[in-house]
């Protein structure tokens, strides 16, 4: 991003709204997913503990469940966006969302419990993919990975005080009240979200729902080569995620016997994500999404070879772990932004469907991945630390095949026909 002021070239579509409010407003519904995800982590021991769940690596459920409602719901909220309009879509997907925050306070088994997270991560999809396409409807090219750098920003502050969180919560009251935060936070959004969030799409912009116009929008995200391309290298980079993500409290409390320490170790961790989206932001508009993220990407192998290299020959002491760690979380974060924006350059013509189809690729490529290196946990770091080197290893092949060799090289010429 330039020095120019903001509010200089603040889009007049998101009016009322200045520039601040509207990133705020964009990162607020965003961080419904993470909280959601991340507030867990802590509690899953309690979990197990209330309902009796005798095998500790089933406790992950709790987080994977909620992601593959996040993940499926992904496919219809952009067609329905670019049908109906982003604001009945999103306003439905947060009531979705509260809703089920209720049902979970008073789940009576633990099917119960999966079934509010699957339909809390269904919420959390409208919530993703509209905020995508609002920002899309809004603005373009390297503007448009600016504001998503500025939300994530916000929103990636989550992951660094959501486990903290909900662990102090634990002190206090049990899982359940966990619950209850979430679906506070959720009803106040809900509310900011109603009153000052203007409809993004014109009428003359909707598409119909007819099935030929809805095939022939998936056919042209998914067959354009930057699309797809980028979608598949963000599944894989999410699936190492993931695959930390839903390991961590076992590692943090079985191998390093942090106990309820563990938060603290997360969040030094997730502030490589912040980071990597503040520098983003600053320096995205000067130097290029695809200097900036190929750059991460090639630091992501590195680090993911050294991790793996570390494991098969000695026991990794917890500072090397968290600095390995927090450096994979910068250099996703620097990745995440401008894969998104570079995915949805060229489908500014069906943005909702083309988001619904990138966030439901990455999303449950990511969690398939994830779930395979999660389960794979032995009580080791061997199984993180191949998923990891292997998921580096495919996001970069995808990443050249994509661009045919060419990397760090910006593309001038119109990319909507590129195939």
């Amino acid at each position: 991003m330039t020095d120019t002021n903001a509010d200089d070239w603040v889009s007049s579509t998101h009016e009322p709204m200045r520039f601040p409010e509207f990133v705020v407003v964009i990162a607020s519904i965003m961080a419904l997913n993470p909280f959601a995800l991340d507030m867990m982590m802590p509690a899953l021991p309690n979990i197990g503990s209330t309902f009796q769940i005798p095998i500790p690596n089933r406790m992950q459920e709790v987080l994977s469940i909620f992601l593959i409602g996040f993940g499926l719901g992904q496919f219809v909220m952009g067609t329905l966006s670019d049908r109906f309009g982003r604001r009945p879509v999103l306003l439905g997907g947060m009531i979705v969302y509260c809703v089920a925050s209720v049902l979970a306070i008073s789940a009576p088994t633990f099917e119960g419990l999966l079934l509010a997270r699957v339909l809390q991560g269904l919420g959390t999809s409208a919530t993703r993919v509209i905020a995508t396409s609002i920002v899309r409807d809004c603005y373009t090219g390297r503007r448009m990975a600016s504001v998503m750098s500025l939300a994530m920003m916000v929103f990636i502050a989550v992951p660094v005080i959501a486990p903290s969180f909900g662990q102090a919560l634990m002190l206090w009251i049990s899982w359940r009240g966990i619950f209850v935060v979430l679906a506070i936070y959720g009803a106040l959004a809900l509310s900011w979200s109603a009153l000052r969030m203007p409809e993004t799409l014109p009428a003359s912009g909707r598409k119909p729902l007819v099935a030929g116009e809805i095939l022939s929008a998936f056919c042209q995200t998914v067959t354009n080569r930057q699309t797809l391309g980028y979608a598949v290298a963000a599944g894989a980079i999410q699936g190492a995620l993931f695959g930390f993500v839903f390991t961590a409290q076992q590692v943090f409390t079985g191998i390093y016997h942090l106990g309820h320490y563990f938060p603290l170790a997360f969040a030094a961790i997730a502030i490589g994500f912040a980071i990597a989206g503040f520098v983003n932001a600053r320096l995205v508009g000067r130097i290029g999404m695809r200097v900036m993220s190929h750059s991460a990407l090639i630091g992501f192998v590195v680090v993911a070879a050294a991790m793996f290299a570390a494991v098969n020959v000695t026991a990794l002491p917890l500072p090397a772990l968290l600095a390995i760690s927090a450096l994979m979380m910068f250099g996703s974060g620097l990745m995440f932004a401008n894969f998104t924006a570079m995915a949805m350059e060229p489908q500014g013509h069906i943005a909702g469907t083309a988001s619904s189809l990138y966030g439901s690729i990455t999303t449950l490529l990511g969690i398939g991945i994830g779930t395979v290196i999660g389960q794979d946990y032995d009580g080791t770091l061997l199984p993180f630390a191949t998923g990891f080197f292997v998921c580096a290893l495919a996001a970069l092949a995808t990443v050249a095949a994509t661009e045919k060799g060419r990397l760090f090289q910006p593309h001038h010429a119109p990319l909507q026909n590129r195939r």
